[in-house]
Parts: C-alpha cells; structure tokens; sequence
C-alpha cells in the first residue's frame, strides 16, 4: 500500500538564518513526533501578512513593530552573541587567546543582527581595537559560514551557530558567556492559535529551544 495521505498542511515562514541553521536542522524531529502534519517552510527577511496569506506561522526577527488586531506574538528565549572562529585561529603566527588579540584577525560583520562589534567591545573597555574593517554580511547564515572558511572572528548567535560548535569546525575563543538578545518572535492569528497543527509545533518549538 502507498503512503497515506496527509491530513494538514503547516505554513511556515522564517527568516533565512533561523530557518538554515537551527529550524532545517530539527524539522524532521517534528515531522516524525507529528507525521499526520505536511510542513511547507518559506524563508525570506520580510514579515508576511498572516490575515491575506496563506501562511500559519511567521517567525521574525528584528526590532518590534505594531501588529494588526488579532495576531498573537510569543517572543522566543533569548539568544547568545559571541566572538566565534575556526579552531584554526587558535593556533599559528598570532593565536587568539585574548580580546586584544583580535586586532591580529578579521572582524566578520553580520549587518542584520541586533548588535554589533561595537556593543560587544563596551564589554571590553581597555581594549582597542579598530572595528570598523573586515567582511560584511547581511545573513547571519553567511557570517557563520563565512567564519568557519577562515575567513575571520564573526559576532554571532550560539543559537545559530550550535551545529558549527558541536561538530567543532567553530569555538568560542572567549567562552560562551555574551550579550542576551531578545531578537525572535513567533507569530500567529489568534483565531487560529488553538488549531492542532498550530498548537502542536509551538509546544514543539519551545520545548526544542529549551534544551
């Protein structure tokens, strides 16, 4: 006998970064926790219109904007910003072992994250350091990858980055305490909130962020 057919279809949009580096990686976890759900994940940087589209869930990034009546948002756990780079960088000519060390590196510059080297280094205060250069980003998907290529130190989500780190082509040259970021949200129509489908990859989602 064939494969049954699905009974719901769940429409996904997300941005770019999350959906490559930490949803992509985990969706097949929910599918089989839910097989009778078909997921469709849409991923670009704009916010999606959850009245007009066919969309059920919209995950956004970025500073807060005023929602239409009737959209419920959930704001998701913060995430993590700090210094990562290849292991490589550990090693060689001019080792990274300390802040001061960086000017010897490239600054990667993820553009669409909440913050930037600039907020990062008020953390180091005694250490100058000239930000300003290196490569830019405007994908935070792009810096990580960028970074893991040797290209330079990125400024980036633990969140995002957790593969990278467990399979050990980035680390943390200064550890894993950073700047708390309150940068994603989940959205959805009010009216739809109790739908199973819906309701089943929220209690999913946050429980998958709490590990």
């Amino acid at each position: 006998m064939g494969r049954a057919a699905k009974s719901d279809i769940l429409t996904i949009h997300c941005t770019p970064s999350f959906a490559t580096q930490w949803l992509m990686p985990r969706i097949a976890r929910f599918s089989a926790a839910h097989p009778d759900i078909d997921v469709r994940l849409n991923a670009s940087s704009a916010a999606v219109d959850l009245i007009s589209e066919a969309v059920d869930i919209d995950i956004r990034y970025g500073p807060r904007k005023l929602q239409p009546a009737g959209t419920m948002v959930l704001e998701l756990p913060p995430e993590t910003i700090v210094p990562l780079c290849s292991p490589a960088f550990l090693e060689g000519e001019h080792p990274l072992h300390s802040v001061a060390d960086l000017q010897h590196h490239p600054l990667i510059h993820s553009e669409g994250c909440l913050v930037g080297w600039r907020d990062w280094m008020r953390l180091h205060r005694k250490t100058r350091l000239d930000i300003g250069r290196g490569p830019r980003f405007d994908r935070s998907f792009m810096a990580i990858s960028a970074a893991v290529d040797g290209l330079g130190v990125c400024l980036e989500s633990l969140l995002l980055a957790q593969r990278e780190l467990e399979t050990g082509r980035l680390v943390a040259p200064f550890g894993l305490d950073g700047l708390p970021v309150h940068g994603y949200t989940l959205n959805l129509l009010k009216s739809r909130a109790e739908l199973p489908k819906l309701h089943s990859f929220q209690d999913w989602l946050f429980a998958e962020l709490a590990k």
